[in-house]
């Protein structure tokens, strides 16, 4: 029973090595929970999986002709030979599929011409096989016609997927550094061996001995096989920083939830408490003006009364801001186009854009699901805090733009802009950096409550003395519904 393995040699079990460490790899991936997550790369790994596990048969189905290949039948040979040859050009096919989403993913101007490259390739594999394998007699397929087949399929799908897809994880591991460091190197280690291994196996042939390193190819391919998959299954660790970020980022939202409810319950019983003294003082600075004006008073004690009144007036006003601050009615979801909302916000603000440069790139987007007089609310709040923060010669920028499902808008400021020990603080309930009696700080505390409620993102990055940008991201319609129905 042991006679199979007194044939096997060194070079076999290169053959060997090289197919477990592909299918290792397809297992690490399949293996690895990515439901959930955000990363583009999370809907293309299945494709280099599914490399992992056919070019890993490839390499083991060659075994059985190299050891068994006296006691094997020409038909049997033939028949294992087809075999081969079909799964290592259907690989290299999920692998150039792989670079190709990739690409594609992150260079938007490359996306057009990349969609041709697999048809150019099967051409040219077509063409080579015809010429060189059949002869022009597509009926004389032998052991040769599979050989080039298998030649061809190297020299065009193999060779080009591989590059592709070292220039995708390349490119892409710098797009997920701000993830984790440590795996987006391992991704880009990846990328840098996979062009070794493009080389060794889309130009080299089996067989094929370096003429200055007395090394068989199939070593170098098996250790380039080794590290691309210890970086992949290394560079999975990706997943498990982003869910442990999106469990903190959770967390963090979590605890300003409540902190909001509490902070809520409390505004809306000062607010009522506030309101009635602040009515029956209104309605006394109202008698009083009657009766002075029947006794003759002077302008010092009118001048008084004005005072007093203007106080109470801002007193009520931020009595109304805590009540709206702590009102938690049911929001009212519509189909609406999020630049109708803008629009209708800068129309109500319109007194204020006096001597400012107002620039608007307001791309078509998707409908959003939303409460529309809650979102012209928050953008009231945001435009007004952008122009308070300006001076008359200012410029306010305002953008909308489409990614990944969501509809991302942006309004951009050029005015003194935030320290960077307050950009944390920014949507807690009373934090504001105006002076004293310039504002209540809850303008942007109800702006994150009701982006919350769309399901929405709410981000702020300053430079001091530079301006500001608000970044407000909303799910697209269909996005909302599919998330809505998958909970």
């Amino acid at each position: 029973m042991f006679d199979l393995f007194d044939n096997i040699t060194p070079i076999y079990l290169l053959y060997l090595f090289y197919g477990a460490a592909f299918l290792f790899m397809g297992v690490a991936i399949v293996a690895k929970d990515m439901k959930g997550s955000d990363l583009q790369l999370a809907d293309k790994l299945w494709l280099l999986g599914a490399f992992g596990f056919l070019h890993g048969a490839h390499e083991w189905l060659e075994l059985g002709p190299l050891i068994e290949g006296a006691n094997l039948s020409f038909q049997q040979i033939f028949v294992v030979k087809a075999a081969s040859t079909f799964l290592v050009a259907l690989s290299f096919i999920f692998l150039l599929r792989f670079g190709i989403s990739l690409v594609r993913v992150i260079d938007d101007k490359r996306k057009r011409w990349v969609r041709t490259v697999p048809a150019f390739l099967f051409l040219l594999w077509f063409f080579f096989v015809w010429h060189e394998g059949f002869h022009g007699n597509p009926f004389h397929v032998d052991l040769q016609a599979l050989r080039q087949a298998d030649l061809g399929a190297r020299y065009t799908f193999g060779l080009t997927g591989g590059l592709m897809t070292a220039y995708g994880l390349i490119a892409y591991s710098r797009e997920v550094s701000f993830l984790s460091r440590p795996a987006s190197k391992k991704l880009y280690y990846a990328g840098i061996t996979f062009v070794f291994y493009s080389v060794f196996a889309g130009i080299f042939s089996s067989g094929y001995t370096a003429l200055r390193l007395p090394v068989p190819i199939e070593m170098l391919r098996g250790v380039s096989a080794f590290f691309i998959t210890y970086f992949i299954a290394k560079g999975l660790n990706i997943f498990d920083v982003e869910t442990r970020k999106k469990i903190e980022k959770q967390t963090r939202r979590l605890v300003q939830t409540e902190k909001l409810t509490s902070l809520g319950l409390l505004a809306s019983g000062i607010a009522h408490e506030i309101n009635n003294p602040l009515a029956n003082a209104s309605l006394g600075i109202q008698t009083l003006r009657t009766r002075l004006k029947t006794s003759g008073a002077g302008q010092e004690v009118e001048g008084k009364l004005d005072a007093v009144e203007r106080n109470i007036d801002r007193a009520s006003a931020i009595a109304q801001e805590l009540l709206l601050f702590a009102r938690q009615r049911e929001t009212e979801f519509v189909p609406l186009n999020i630049n109708t909302v803008i629009k209708g916000a800068l129309t109500l603000l319109k007194h204020k854009l006096n001597g400012i440069t107002l620039q608007e790139d307001l791309s078509p987007v998707p409908e959003v699901l939303g409460d529309p007089g809650k979102l012209e609310q928050v953008f009231i709040n945001v435009l007004s805090n952008a122009l308070e923060a300006m001076p008359e010669d200012g410029a306010l920028t305002l953008s909308t733009s489409l990614q990944e499902d969501h509809i991302v808008v942006r309004v951009s400021d050029t005015g003194n802009g935030i320290v960077a020990e307050d950009l944390s603080k920014v949507f807690d309930p009373f934090f504001t950096t105006k002076e004293i009696g310039q504002g209540t700080g809850l303008g942007l505390s109800i702006c994150y409550g009701i982006v919350k409620q769309h399901q929405g993102t709410i981000r702020i990055s300053s430079t001091s003395r530079k301006g500001t940008t608000l970044t407000i991201k909303l799910p697209s319609r269909e996005r909302y519904e599919k998330d809505t129905y998958r909970r």
